[in-house]
């Protein structure tokens, strides 16, 4: 169980829920039926698979801080402000996380500019993008949208009585289906050979670019839909919505066991390194611990995770080495 990349998603969960018990007094009954966290992981969770994917291939996207915004904006510009029918406003979201992607992945693949370079000018020039295009567009930083019935059930309604959003939906889905291309299929395998080494996953035929490309891809797409999401969800839309959850995204990636130098990670890693950074992040509310002490928490997960990540991927080079000889 040790040599597996969700191992130390699985550690970490355990270690918080001990913490908050032992310390903070919480009830984990009333805690796990709390829908203040569920409905967060949900939200960064959708981002974080796609991101993981990405991770796991050696590259990282920090645009996606952005990238939530702006599809978030572009939504209630196109169907709130303009008044245009709610499908072109959700398509409209998703062309730009396509757009962008691609844009990240065809520089990223063409220049040996680093992907974090890369991808941080793409989030200082978006979030230019999104705020002056909102003032020249519609005079504010903030646009209300009343969603149809329809896009409300699919992508932003309340369920069980009004708590738990319907993004949670989408992000069991999604993370069903990441699951099985990474896991099941030779894509995950091309995905992993990219991230231990690019030059032999090129030399064995692998398109090293081209899903490098659909990777970036994913995860601006991933953002956006979010935003998306919660713009239906909440009726309005703020170009710097979302904003913060750059770090808490690749926070609950990295505790969910993939490592920052690429070739080592798993989607129910992320899956569970997502409800722990979550429950970290609103559950201390359900403890006697003062909430300031949350980020205290996060930066010692973060550390140990980092250092069971590589403590763990060893174990496993180990056996396989051991396996082959």
């Amino acid at each position: 169980m040790l040599r597996r990349p969700s191992a130390a998603s699985i550690l970490s969960l355990i270690g918080v829920l001990l913490v908050y018990v032992i310390l903070g007094g919480v009830d984990l009954g009333k805690l796990m039926g709390a829908a203040s966290w569920v409905n967060y992981a949900a939200r960064i969770g959708i981002v974080a698979l796609f991101v993981g994917l990405l991770m796991i291939s050696g590259e990282i996207d920090i645009s996606i801080g952005a990238m939530i915004p702006a599809g978030a904006m572009t939504t209630a510009i196109i169907s709130g402000y303009y008044g245009m029918p709610m499908i072109f406003g959700v398509l409209g979201a998703l062309a730009i996380g396509v757009i962008v992607g691609l844009f990240n992945g065809y520089i990223v693949t063409r220049t040996t500019v680093p992907s974090l370079i890369v991808t941080l000018g793409t989030l200082v020039a978006m979030q230019g993008i999104v705020l002056a295009g909102s003032k020249l567009l519609t005079g504010g930083a903030s646009v209300p949208l009343e969603a149809p019935g329809w896009a409300k059930t699919i992508f932003g309604d309340l369920m069980f009585g009004g708590s738990h959003q319907v993004v949670i939906l989408w992000w069991i889905g999604l993370a069903v289906v990441v699951w099985f291309v990474m896991h099941e299929t030779k894509y995950g395998n091309w995905i992993f050979a990219i991230g231990g080494d690019k030059v032999s996953a090129r030399n064995a035929g692998i398109p090293v670019d081209k899903i490098t490309i659909a990777l970036f891809v994913g995860t601006a797409t991933a953002a956006s839909f979010v935003g998306m999401c919660n713009a239906i969800l909440f009726n309005s839309a703020q170009v710097s919505g979302g904003m913060n959850d750059i770090f808490n995204i690749i926070v609950s990636v990295v505790v969910g066991g993939v490592l920052l130098t690429g070739g080592f990670g798993s989607i129910p890693g992320v899956f569970i390194g997502t409800i722990t950074f979550a429950i970290v992040n609103k559950g201390i509310d359900f403890t006697s611990i003062d909430r300031n002490w949350s980020n205290l928490i996060i930066g010692i997960m973060l550390l140990i995770a980092v250092g069971m990540n590589e403590t763990f991927r060893k174990k496993a080079m180990t056996a396989a080495k051991k396996k082959k000889g």
